[in-house]
């Protein structure tokens, strides 16, 4: 049996950034929100490809904000919004509290996305006028198609590439191919700032609606150019204006420590996708053809985790975790099945997600977890589990 742990996540935060970070707060630096916040907002925006970047306090919250500030903004048509059935629950969750009607999309067979077809349904039917994928761990939906659909039928996209940062196709990364893009940096993803998240952008305008969401309403940290143009358009003076809401907001903001802690793990990057990229082969290679294993065009796969099927789920969870492996479900399994759904909607079937559902699990992934120790995940998972 494995000594230690094979854990979904490790040492995200490695020993000598904490010890770079209790310098930092010795030196009696600005712990709120500052100028830490601003670069990391800066040099996260470089590395996704965007133009603006806006860091708050979980991804949770990220996808909250693009929600709302699509709402603010003013721009769709309806309240109507695709939602994939196999997501997170903030991923849903934001539509349901904001009054927005949500459609759920059955899932790819493949990369666990949404399905095409059933996406071309809804937004023939229905209409909507925002839609939201999410990269289930880190492999991307068929991008090209899904623009290609939201254009036809006039429907936003928005991202959540919480699972997904540095994957990309065609030399576009995740979180940069809609309107917006969420991430989170909680501690078991890719990069970690303790608790946070970050909404990436092109939309200047939507940009500085975020930006005064985020922080109550107001119009301190947007742009000076907008915040002369707010204030004249309600005839708010200078003094006025240090207690003028322009939205009904909220308090989204992290903090500089939190940036801080940003900032070096950013520099790690390349290193984390590689390594994850690396492992998700390595996982294919002992586990072989016999079991499902998740897939995409992605040309670099910043694998969150190995994503497959057991017939017999509960067991195999049961037998790893006697030797010590971590698993989990494969995400939230379908957002119709969930207890949350079906007390406002009523149960929802839907034949992939169904079967990510009831089959679908994660094996553990992380720059830290050795071949070796992907070996044994293999052998053990292989020891028990009956493939669908």
């Amino acid at each position: 049996m494995q000594n230690n742990w094979i854990k979904l996540a490790q040492d995200t935060i490695e020993q000598d950034e904490i010890n770079d970070l209790a310098d930092w707060i010795k030196q009696n630096n600005q712990l709120t929100k500052g100028p830490l916040t601003k670069q990391f907002e800066s040099e996260f925006a470089q590395y996704i490809g965007a133009k603006y970047a806006v860091f708050v306090n979980s991804g949770s919250s990220a996808n909250l904000l693009m929600y709302y500030a699509c709402l603010e903004q003013g721009k769709l048509k309806n309240t109507k919004v695709i939602v994939p059935a196999i997501s997170w629950i903030t991923t849903l969750s934001p539509a349901i509290q904001l009054g927005f009607t949500p459609l759920l999309c059955d899932a790819d067979q493949d990369d666990l996305g949404v399905d095409l077809k059933h996406f071309e349904e809804l937004c023939e039917k229905e209409r909507p006028a925002l839609a939201i994928v999410v990269h289930v761990l880190a492999h991307l939906n068929k991008m090209e198609e899904i623009r290609s659909i939201c254009e036809k039928y006039d429907v936003q996209l928005i991202e959540d590439a919480c699972e997904a940062l540095g994957s990309q196709n065609k030399n576009i990364k995740a979180g940069n191919f809609g309107l917006a893009g969420s991430f989170s940096f909680y501690y078991g993803h890719h990069i970690s700032t303790i608790e946070g998240g970050m909404v990436v952008t092109n939309d200047r305008e939507l940009y500085n609606i975020m930006l005064s969401i985020r922080s109550h309403g107001w119009s301190r940290d947007i742009e000076p150019e907008y915040e002369t143009l707010w204030k004249a358009s309600f005839d708010v003076d200078e003094f006025r204006n240090l207690y003028s809401f322009y939205y009904p907001g909220f308090n989204l903001r992290s903090t500089d420590l939190n940036a801080f802690l940003g900032l070096s793990q950013i520099k790690k990057m390349d290193h984390i996708v590689a390594k994850r990229s690396a492992n998700y082969e390595f996982y294919k290679k002992y586990l072989g053809d016999k079991f499902f294993y998740q897939k995409s065009n992605t040309d670099i796969l910043s694998s969150f985790a190995f994503g497959t099927f057991a017939q017999n789920r509960l067991a195999v969870f049961h037998h790893l975790k006697n030797n010590r492996i971590e698993c989990r479900p494969l995400v939230c399994g379908s957002m119709g099945r969930q207890p949350f759904w079906i007390k406002k909607y009523g149960e929802m079937h839907m034949p992939n997600a169904d079967k990510i559902h009831d089959f679908g699990l994660y094996l553990p992934n992380h720059d830290k977890i050795s071949e070796e120790e992907i070996q044994f995940v293999s052998e053990k998972f292989k020891e028990v589990a009956i493939p669908i």
